[in-house]
């Protein structure tokens, strides 16, 4: 998956398409990740002794990893790897596609 934790990215499909938000959370087994403000639901929560009052919690919900995009700037790219230094010194470096820049 090319999108981590951390990363600021933009949603361009679904309900709360056009909207940016930073990732909380990246869900390997699901390929989905929780944006901070995106997919918002409301779930009621009972009482958990006698005397105190249920509530109305809103917490963001999981998004598919197609659904979004990654930002670099102003601008949503596509992400894509690249293999840096030799032999035993290589390593796979996280990139936007159309730039090349690393991200």
């Amino acid at each position: 998956m090319k999108i981590r934790k951390g990363d600021t990215v933009k949603v361009i499909a679904g309900k709360d398409k056009g909207k940016t938000g930073s990732v909380l959370t990246a869900l390997r087994k699901t390929n989905q990740v929780i944006i901070e403000g995106i997919n918002e639901v409301k779930r009621h929560q009972k009482n958990k002794r006698t005397r105190s009052q249920g509530q109305i919690i809103e917490k963001s919900m999981p998004i598919h990893v197609s659904n979004v995009s990654l930002m670099e700037g102003n601008k949503a790219v596509r992400a894509g790897f690249t293999i840096e230094g030799e032999g035993d010194k290589k390593k796979k470096i996280r990139v936007a596609r159309p730039s090349g820049k690393k991200i």
